[in-house]
């Protein structure tokens, strides 16, 4: 490869993700227009819509949920005992599985969780109907797409993940605690106190604020990359693989920002 040639292909890629990130921009910005202006204009966001949306992200995701944030609670334990003991402090193990588990484990791993299963599914939706030209047949019809498809799911996803994080800090913390019981002789209930003691509401608003972002990224992702789907079958696939490698990627590096910014 010549160098050229390689920086034209620097110089394409950049293109291309700066156009994404217009069109994401523009899809947010219309998506809160008809929020906002839908009733006026007598073409409100359809409620039916949104409650569709967040059982599908919320309620069918709960098991699942349930299951890795237990597991990440229980691994959060075992670390922070196995580290404090080496200066004989593990007694001091849940003030650092509260912080870990609801400022950063919870809504990341909740994030993740529901790009891959629900952003994935909102991408390849969208690729479908653009395929099947039922996009372009709604605007025929003068339905606007983003207020019949984007808004609900927007508004659905901004709901339903910070309840999610807030049932996997629940979760995640009295899984820690159970490990934290058995391994350390620790009864549950002074467990819980100690928990009390320590944990401030800051602490969960702070990982529930964060997951209001990664709501907001994984729509716009999964309807961005839905939206620019080209060829058949194969194109819908690749799409939706490359919607959850976005989104996933942008809650990663949103996390490290947020994070950086908030402890400043």
């Amino acid at each position: 490869m010549t160098a050229r040639t390689w920086v034209e292909n620097i110089g394409r890629l950049t293109v291309e993700g700066v156009t994404e990130m217009g069109l994401g921009a523009a899809l947010l910005a219309e998506s809160l227009y008809w929020l906002a202006a839908g009733p006026s204009q007598k073409q409100p966001v359809r409620v039916t819509a949104v409650l569709q949306q967040a059982m599908e992200i919320g309620i069918k995701a709960l098991p699942i949920t349930a299951v890795l944030s237990v597991a990440i609670g229980v691994m959060v334990s075992i670390q922070g005992i196995h580290t404090l003991k080496i200066f004989g402090a593990e007694s001091q193990v849940t003030l650092g599985v509260a912080l870990s588990v609801t400022r950063e484990f919870a809504p990341l791993i909740t994030g993740i969780l529901v790009a891959g299963r629900s952003g994935s599914a909102l991408a390849a939706r969208l690729a479908t109907m653009k395929i099947n030209e039922e996009i372009s047949a709604l605007t025929v019809m003068g339905v606007s797409p983003v207020r019949y498809l984007v808004a609900p799911a927007l508004v659905a996803m901004m709901i339903v993940l910070p309840l999610l994080t807030w049932f996997s800090d629940c979760i995640g913390l009295a899984g820690a605690g159970l490990y934290i019981s058995a391994d350390l002789g620790m009864q549950f209930g002074a467990y819980a106190d100690e928990l009390r003691n320590v944990l401030a509401v800051d602490d969960v608003m702070h990982g529930i604020g964060k997951s209001v972002l990664f709501a907001m990224l994984i729509t716009i992702v999964g309807v961005v990359n839905g939206s620019i789907v080209t060829g058949g079958a194969e194109g819908v696939g690749r799409v939706t693989t490359r919607s959850v490698v976005h989104a996933i990627a942008a809650i990663v590096i949103t996390d490290m920002i947020f994070a950086f910014i908030v402890t400043r």
